[in-house]
């Protein structure tokens, strides 16, 4: 599969390091994203998150929404969320009637025992609906922090797992990263991945900009590290908590430091302070 199914413009190295990005939202996000929709270039990937209390045509809607705007539609599949088979079919085909969708990001979920017939997200892979939907591309996870309940060799295992199994079915993988604060452990995991032979493009994950309080209770969340030796190569003293903080530091850094074995490799965006401030900082951003 060709870089092209993952971004129209996909060129490496990019010109500029912010180049190609992508961006996530959630289905309340649409006012938002509409805001921000002058600020974002055509094609831009939009992940939609999956989260516990929303009803499908409300992710169906945003997608739509990201279709109009001019964007592409990555939906995300929450494997112990999903509720029964129909659910799950339900959603893939109405997405891709109603949005185009082409691709797809896969999660295992946070809750702890499935709501339906799905454990993980191989279960989902393995079902075959995705390329029967016609779905191009599929993003999975990339843990450069580890992952709280899975060792490191685990985690080397399943994404291989995942990989082989997506190539396999005739789609193309995209790694995305959860989000850092330390550009040393990220570009150490970059070069680890290259080594055991994985070449799938990386969208490596950056906290948009935000107040420091957000960004430490999102770190708390999601097991990102942020301790103060962290937070000080990210640009922040802990001595202060009552302003807001951008990721220059860390864009800069691998502005200067990505290379050639780190593979191809893009950036994607969590816009905790909002989608319209997180693209604003995006357009202004000079390496």
């Amino acid at each position: 599969m060709s870089a092209p199914l993952i971004h129209p413009n996909w060129e490496f190295p990019p010109k500029k390091i912010t180049d190609g990005f992508s961006l996530e939202m959630t289905a309340k996000d649409g006012e938002s994203l509409k805001a921000a929709a002058a600020l974002v270039p055509a094609d831009t990937p939009i992940a939609i998150t999956f989260l516990p209390g929303e009803e499908a045509e409300a992710r169906v809607a945003a997608a739509r929404l990201v279709r109009q705007l001019g964007f592409e539609p990555m939906p995300h599949f929450s494997a112990r969320r999903i509720t029964s088979e129909d659910d799950f079919e339900g959603y893939i085909h109405a997405v891709v009637a109603q949005a185009g969708v082409q691709r797809c990001f896969i999660v295992a979920g946070d809750p702890p025992t499935p709501q339906g017939p799905y454990d993980d997200t191989t279960a989902l892979l393995t079902t075959g609906a995705f390329e029967r939907a016609g779905i191009k591309a599929i993003g999975i996870g990339g843990h450069p922090e580890g992952h709280p309940v899975m060792s490191a060799q685990q985690c080397w295992d399943v994404l291989d797992t995942k990989i082989t199994e997506i190539e396999r079915r005739g789609m193309a993988p995209l790694i995305v990263t959860q989000f850092s604060f330390d550009p040393d452990v990220v570009l150490d995991w970059l070069k680890a991945l290259r080594a055991r032979g994985i070449d799938a493009p990386v969208r490596i994950g950056i906290p948009g900009p935000a107040g420091i309080k957000r960004l430490l209770r999102f770190a708390a969340h999601c097991g990102v590290a942020s301790s103060t030796s962290v937070m000080k190569k990210y640009g922040v003293s802990m001595s202060n908590l009552l302003g807001s903080a951008g990721p220059e530091k860390l864009v800069a850094s691998f502005a200067v430091r990505l290379g050639d074995e780190h593979g191809k490799v893009r950036l994607h965006f969590y816009p905790f302070g909002g989608l319209e401030k997180t693209a604003a900082w995006i357009r202004d951003f000079v390496a």
